[in-house]
């Protein structure tokens, strides 16, 4: 409750400051890497739930090279960078010169808070002892619902936060559900290069860190990020019965899309096709009409860290080395 109050009064003054200078109309959400695809929830959200308010996400490296015109000061700035990536930085500084009110999402503090109008520090998700309401896919899908309900009024609202109150709970119980299922994917998928990810609507962004991030960043092998929706307009032509794919399935308005994948999948896939339901790991325990916005938050640490350290252990990699970051100039 105290991370929902702060982000709720923190919210209301990042408001209040733009519309001193007339209405806000965008909320725009930038980050780099998986802080970038930890703001897909939230941009799910925006999308979906907002009449009014225009919301976009961009990487930091394409913000501060080309900023939109249209972020002056009517808008709402969201960034997050644990440590204060340069690029990151960057982009905030533009959307400052820009008159955007910045909010910077944080782990430690950097130029990014420095810059910032307001700043929230959030808990890091590949800590065992993070709490799930507190991690920055959470606390961007917590303001997007504040500045909604704070403009045009979110009836859900209540609802929502109560789900805020409950996610942890369901992770620590979805984390010993799945983590023999997960040892028993990595010894089959040990030897696969590429893995494929799939999933759609409010679970792509999970997949995307999944893939980017986890298996491609901490594990160094090729893990191409496929929607659901896609995989029939070219992507299934690469299938066939030794193709590693891990498929989430979401709940919400999406589903369908994941389960005629996975119908596919099923008759055409091999042993080496993997499904990992919402509904199985505790999605089903929030309310239908505000479950669908929690299936990243869910889905992200559960891949992280149970899927992704089962892989690092059956194929030695040690997930905290890397090749190339931070270790030569780029």
């Amino acid at each position: 409750m105290e991370m929902q109050k702060q982000i709720t009064d923190i919210t209301k003054q990042a408001v209040q400051a733009v519309q001193k200078n007339g209405k806000l109309s965008r909320v725009v959400w930038i980050a780099a890497g998986g802080s970038f695809g930890g703001f897909y929830p939230a941009q799910y959200f925006m999308v979906h739930e907002a009449k009014q308010i225009l919301s976009e996400t961009f990487t930091s490296n394409e913000f501060a090279l080309n900023t939109p015109r249209y972020v002056d000061k009517t808008t709402i700035a969201i960034f997050c960078s644990m440590r204060g990536t340069k690029e990151t930085c960057a982009a905030a500084k533009k959307a400052k010169e820009a008159g955007a009110t910045v909010i910077a999402l944080y782990v430690l503090e950097s130029d990014l808070t420095k810059l910032a109008d307001f700043k929230i520090k959030y808990e890091s998700i590949a800590e065992d002892a993070s709490r799930m309401e507190r991690v920055n896919s959470s606390v961007g899908l917590m303001i997007a619902m504040n500045v909604v309900n704070e403009i045009e009024g979110y009836s859900n609202f209540e609802k929502a936060m109560n789900g805020f109150d409950l996610v942890d709970a369901i992770y620590r119980r979805a984390v010993k559900t799945t983590k023999p299922l997960a040892k028993k994917w990595a010894k089959q998928n040990a030897d696969r290069n590429p893995i494929y990810v799939m999933a759609s609507g409010p679970a792509y962004g999970a997949a995307y860190i999944f893939s980017i991030c986890n298996i491609e960043e901490m594990l160094q092998i090729a893990s191409p990020t496929v929607n659901s929706c896609e995989f029939f307009h070219g992507p299934f032509e690469v299938l066939d019965k030794n193709t590693s794919v891990f498929q989430l399935v979401s709940v919400g308005r999406l589903r369908s899309a994941d389960e005629r994948s996975v119908r596919f999948l099923k008759q055409y896939g091999g042993d080496k096709v993997y499904l990992l339901d919402g509904k199985e790991i505790g999605l089903n325990d929030l309310d239908d009409s505000i479950s669908e916005y929690f299936n990243h938050i869910l889905f992200a640490p559960i891949l992280n860290n149970v899927y992704m350290r089962a892989l690092s252990k059956v194929t030695s990699k040690d997930y905290n080395t890397r090749r190339y970051m931070w270790k030569v100039s780029y």
